[in-house]
């Protein structure tokens, strides 16, 4: 049986928000972050290792992004820690319906103090991804837009990850 906790709105957590800090994923979170992850592989197959979940030692409780990237190469299957201490290049989050736009960007600072080079923050209700190149300054991409990322030189189509 899960462990369920109410919340100051009367909603139950389970388990896995209390252990993640962050709300069950669903349907549209998956494919969003699913189509990320392939827009990425497919226009830039061998610069990036992609991955998804992946807990990071960040200050001061760690935190688990939706998508990570780091330079593509080996990995490793004898030494696989449960929080990754080396930054990645980027971390994607995405807002699910129970998150402020207040409880997304709370997350930047710790991420770029990590050592990040990019955020975006995705708002699927907009079909928008923000992207931060400091805890401070973003470009905001919607719709039909082409997200280009000028940190980590990656060209996107919204379209394909909206689709």
């Amino acid at each position: 049986m899960e462990l369920l906790t109410e919340t100051a709105e009367g909603r139950e957590l389970s388990s896995y928000e209390l252990d993640r800090k962050k709300p069950m994923p669903t349907l549209l979170h998956g494919a969003i972050q699913f189509n990320i992850g392939f827009e990425i592989k497919s226009n830039y197959p061998n610069q990036f290792r992609i991955a998804s979940e992946v807990t990071l030692a960040t200050k001061p409780d760690g935190s688990t992004p939706d998508v990570v990237l780091y330079p593509a190469g080996t990995l490793d299957y004898k030494n696989d820690p449960s929080r990754r201490t080396d930054a990645p290049l980027l971390a994607v989050e995405i807002q699910s319906a129970s998150q402020s736009t207040k409880d997304m960007v709370t997350k930047l600072e710790p991420y770029f103090y990590f050592g990040l080079q990019s955020c975006w923050i995705v708002i699927p209700d907009l079909q928008a991804i923000l992207v931060y190149d400091s805890p401070f300054h973003y470009t905001f991409f919607h719709e039909n837009d082409t997200l280009k990322d000028t940190v980590l030189n990656i060209e996107i189509r919204l379209a394909g990850i909206f689709e």
